[in-house]
């Protein structure tokens, strides 16, 4: 049996929405299964040369995980990546590996997973559902305690990931540097922004300059890379709406009408991205 998985990049978080908010764009991870042919796991693409090939990578992990909580087990197969998300750079690559794990452990095995069981379990794994609900719905997602909402985001909507080349933050380290406690007016600062972050990205994109304001996680995390805090405030001084993509050190900005992207300089991925209408696909054959 053959199977296709593809899943989106995703930036989470965008500004205010800490842990809540996700996006996915039109950057593809693409897991091939073959159960017909010799067992081994390779890799292409972003990564490949420093990606496990003996099982224990984040893809056969999730695949495992799936299929140990089913009761089911898994047949002998050769797995083979092609990766375009950058690693550790705050695009959803880990998320993307594990939703795509569930989801071919779901086909292979028949398991009838609901999204929101692929959510759950990817949670078990990740720990985090920003990046994992917009990798399974596509779009724009709201994680909240009790579930996720999925929006279309304005048609007009236009994200640019800044992609630094030879900067990485692991997503420990990122969240290691965050404040245990926050005073109570930067959580409603963060609140009221959140909200209107919602309507910026599904509505009015013309608000994003405003209300992309955060004060829990992001002022801490460019703090741990001077270079990208340089762009980030170069990008607010010209009125580009932009925020930390996850964790870092990916900035996300939006072109709106009339508003000119500055140059981020020498060392910086620049990448147009449309956002994913969808969320992870299967293909068999």
């Amino acid at each position: 049996m053959k199977l296709k998985a593809r899943v989106p990049a995703t930036s989470a978080n965008l500004g205010p929405g800490f842990d809540c908010f996700g996006l996915a764009l039109d950057l593809w991870n693409e897991v091939g299964v073959d159960t017909d042919a010799e067992p081994g796991v390779s890799w292409e693409g972003e990564g490949a040369d420093e990606l496990a090939t003996d099982g224990t990578d984040m893809v056969s992990r999730a695949m495992i995980h799936a299929a140990r909580l089913s009761g089911g087990i898994l047949p002998g197969m050769a797995l083979h990546g092609i990766n375009r998300i950058p690693l550790e750079r705050g695009l959803g690559s880990s998320a993307a590996a594990c939703v795509a794990g569930i989801s071919i452990a779901d086909t292979l095995l028949d398991l009838g997973l609901e999204p929101e069981d692929v959510l759950d379990l990817a949670i078990e794994i990740e720990g985090h559902p920003d990046n994992a609900a917009a990798a399974i719905a596509g779009g724009f997602t709201l994680a909240f305690g009790d579930g996720v909402i999925r929006l279309d985001p304005h048609p007009e909507l236009r994200p640019v990931a800044l992609i630094p080349r030879d900067i990485r933050l692991p997503t420990g380290r990122a969240r290691a540097a965050l404040p245990e406690a926050v005073p109570l007016r930067d959580a409603v600062h963060n609140a009221g922004h959140a909200a209107a972050t919602v309507v910026a990205l599904t509505s009015e994109p013309g608000l994003l300059t405003q209300t992309l304001s955060d004060r829990l996680h992001q002022h801490a995390r460019l703090a741990l890379l001077p270079s990208v805090k340089d762009v980030f405030d170069r990008l607010r001084v010209a009125d580009v709406p932009v925020c930390v993509s996850g964790a870092g050190p990916t900035l996300l900005a939006f072109e709106l009408n009339g508003t000119s992207l500055p140059d981020p300089g020498t060392g910086w991925q620049v990448l147009r991205l449309d956002v994913a209408g969808t969320g992870v696909e299967i293909v068999e054959g």
